[in-house]
């Protein structure tokens, strides 16, 4: 079996246990509720195995079956009078994302998914496009949906608002920072959806819209080549890849950039190190339990668990991950399919990048993340813990909160909370930050009359936190290292402070369904105190 052949039969066993769950536009299978309505969930679970199919036919694969329940889905998808009907939508409606992978099958496979669909099926796709024109998305990374949607209108020859395209892709400019690093929206947070959104989209773009504007799709092209540079750092030796931020259910969309960029000719490495993290990303998660005994793709991450689920985590929302795919699409004589797979580039031990506000540290191949956190601006779940924590290790992974009526719910690992009355307050208040390449500075408050002031200084054995505590009341402090299991253990410890273990809530942890977390506690006097927490993460071996 060659390279190509593997990772062909590699998507299919993702998609095939889904088959049997078609019934007409929509795809039911065991399910839990997102915020939006069900039809549109059932829309999801039907459009969001297409960013590996599409790809996958683009390539020259063959599945007759997949082909027939897509032209079928979407002859009754798009049909107002079937009782699957897609639905009408409304302002920032979840189907206006779920177009983007209809455009993705116009755009790359015309002749499977497109030209065998009769006039009316056109007319009525095109109409139920034609939608997302007459509308609000969110003004954010969904800007791009609609400019997939209106460049497949004109690929196929359909009306298409020129308005809108130009509108959109004005307005994705301005979310851009510098070093090839956007922001999600205004007041958006710099995380994955910079690469498997911004980038991923914009290589597509730059992929089919070479002559019609060389210049942009340049854009596209050189953006993404200074962003790989410092992208590359959330990405361990072995393949884990970094842990922070929303979505992360979708999994190994996080390496579907640099698919993108061998899709889209774009070489910020040599293509076997390309090769390497996009291997080692899906093998590594592939071996894990990421699959319910039906064979479908749970929402999770390293194992089934809804505790770390987002409001907009439906069925079928785990399988845009497939986007990891694209590569599947490169010609049987690319250069990719016979080329060895390249370990990572030696990488600098510690690195700031500044459009996204997070000092990194790397040791051993892996990496630690140490944001500003800045966002507080979203509420989609689990915010706080997503976003706001001094590190985050893909070694460890992080915990979410259950509740904050005790130190085992809240799960604080790599916090520093407050226990007032009985009730344990953590980060919620954003004041300011600054990162430089030696340390990140933030102030915070967790509640009104307590402000604290906190420096996280890497180090080489894993980092020092050193808070300035103004408080109006008595309380209890603790400051939390790592969450660790019996089989992979941190140290902290603090002077004047006690030692602690933390029992955290099962299921809280993304990474590991049973863990620990070592702290040290501190009494707060009212007033201002100043305290030290040095974490010795041991991943130095």
């Amino acid at each position: 079996m060659n390279d190509k052949q593997y990772f062909q039969k590699q998507l299919l066993n993702i998609i095939e246990p889904i088959k049997k769950y078609y019934r007409g536009g929509k795809v039911f299978f065991a399910r839990h509720s997102a915020w939006y309505d069900d039809g549109a969930a059932e829309t999801e679970a039907f459009a969001r195995p297409l960013w590996g199919l599409v790809p996958y036919l683009a390539g020259g694969g063959r599945h007759d079956e997949f082909v027939r329940l897509y032209l079928d889905g979407i002859r009754d998808g798009a049909d107002k009078e079937s009782d699957t009907y897609w639905g009408d939508a409304g302002e920032r409606d979840q189907r206006y994302v779920e177009m983007a992978s209809i455009a993705y099958a116009m755009l790359f496979t015309p002749d499977t998914l497109w030209q065998p669909l009769s006039d009316k099926t056109k007319d009525d796709l095109t109409e139920w496009l034609w939608q997302i024109n007459t509308h609000d998305v969110c003004d954010s990374n969904w800007r791009f949906f609609r400019v997939l949607v209106n460049i497949a209108l004109k690929k196929a020859g359909r009306e298409y608002s020129e308005e809108k395209l130009n509108e959109d892709l004005t307005r994705l400019d301005e979310f851009y920072v510098s070093d090839g690093w956007y922001r999600d929206g205004v007041h958006g947070q710099a995380d994955y959806y910079i690469a498997f959104a911004f980038h991923f989209y914009g290589l597509i773009y730059a992929a089919v819209m070479d002559k019609d504007n060389p210049d942009r799709a340049k854009l596209y092209r050189d953006r993404a080549e200074t962003f790989a540079k410092t992208f590359i750092y959330w990405f361990d030796d072995d393949g884990e890849a970094l842990p922070y931020g929303r979505s992360l259910t979708y999994r190994f969309a996080q390496c579907a950039f640099w698919s993108a960029c061998v899709v889209a000719d774009v070489r910020p490495f040599p293509i076997e190190v390309m090769k390497g993290i996009i291997e080692r990303n899906l093998n590594k998660w592939l071996g894990k339990s990421i699959f319910d005994y039906a064979g479908i793709l749970t929402v999770g991450y390293d194992y089934p668990n809804l505790n770390m689920a987002e409001h907009y985590n439906a069925h079928g929302s785990p399988y845009w991950g497939l986007k990891a795919y694209a590569f599947l699409m490169l010609p049987d004589d690319h250069e990719f399919w016979t080329c060895e797979s390249a370990p990572m580039p030696k990488l600098s031990e510690k690195i700031l990048i500044k459009p996204a506000d997070m000092l990194i540290s790397r040791r051993n191949g892996k990496t630690v993340a140490y944001p500003t956190g800045d966002n507080e601006y979203f509420d989609c779940g689990q915010t706080i813990p997503k976003y706001l924590k001094f590190a985050y290790s893909a070694h460890f992974g992080f915990n979410v909160m259950l509740s904050p009526v005790n130190l085992a719910e809240c799960a604080p690992d790599n916090m520093l909370v407050f226990d007032v009355d009985g009730l344990i307050l953590f980060r919620r208040h954003f004041i300011s930050a600054s990162a430089t390449e030696e340390n990140v500075t933030i102030k915070w408050s967790p509640f009104k009359g307590i402000d604290v002031v906190t420096v996280v200084t890497p180090t080489s054995e894993g980092h020092t936190r050193e808070h300035e505590i103004t408080s109006d009341y008595d309380c209890t402090a603790y400051d939390a290292g790592f969450a660790v299991t019996d089989e992979n253990r941190c140290a902290v410890c603090g002077e004047g402070g006690e030692n602690v273990i933390i029992p955290a809530s099962p299921n809280t942890n993304l990474r590991y369904r049973k863990t620990v977390i070592p702290a040290v506690k501190y009494h707060i006097p009212k007033g201002v105190t100043k305290i030290k927490t040095v974490i010795k993460d041991g991943l130095d071996g």
